[in-house]
């Protein structure tokens, strides 16, 4: 049975103006910290994303920073996280946050958020990896995404053998919990053929 131990997780590098989207932040990293996952994240300091690295460092977890140079000032880059990995360009720090997590989450954010997670999502319709990729739908941030999936499927631009697969949980408290229950449902052999996957996929 795989265990989960490091999750990357997609967000803003700014707040929002909603409060349950920080405070989201807080109770997810409160959440990895104390369930021994590390978090693999952009390694900003601000926004969404610095408030959920400090949490998770805050309650004794590891967190793990990728950053593009041409990121470091406009994200202000993270220096206090347990590691931080400074990469050429944005397809490195994608690739490298994929080879470090074994699932992700997307919390509220923007552009840059919406894109990784989707991202994602398209490796697992197209068969790269079995890696479980959750959409925390934090007082119905992303619902309108939600709903054009629907359509997607209404129309037939999700059908059989193209679904997405995707989780989606309304609570920051229920990540964990949920990530937990979908890596240990999956095989070993499905773990290691992901990541070769990917690997093979990169040369």
């Amino acid at each position: 049975m795989a265990k989960l131990t490091q999750v990357c997780v997609y967000c803003g590098s700014g707040d929002g103006r909603n409060p349950a989207f920080s405070a989201a932040a807080v109770a997810l990293g409160r959440a990895m910290a104390e369930a021994g996952i590390r978090l693999v994240y952009g390694g900003g300091s601000i926004g969404l994303m610095g408030t959920l690295a400090r949490a998770v460092l805050d309650n004794g977890g590891a967190v793990t920073g990728i950053i593009p140079q041409f990121l470091e000032e406009r994200e202000q880059l993270f220096a206090d996280v347990t590691d931080l990995h400074v990469t050429e360009d944005m397809h490195q720090r994608k690739m490298l946050m994929f080879e470090q997590a074994e699932a992700f989450v997307a919390l509220p954010g923007g552009i840059g958020t919406l894109e990784e997670f989707v991202e994602q999502l398209t490796w697992v319709q197209l068969g790269r990896h079995r890696k479980p990729v959750l959409l925390a739908n934090i007082d119905g941030f992303w619902q309108p995404l939600i709903d054009l999936f629907e359509q997607m499927r209404a129309e037939l631009f999700l059908r059989a053998g193209m679904e997405i697969n995707g989780l989606i949980v309304d609570r920051a408290e229920d990540i964990v919990p949920r990530l937990i229950k979908a890596v240990a449902a999956r095989p070993q052999e499905e773990v290691d053929l992901s990541a070769e996957d990917m690997r093979i996929r990169r040369l």
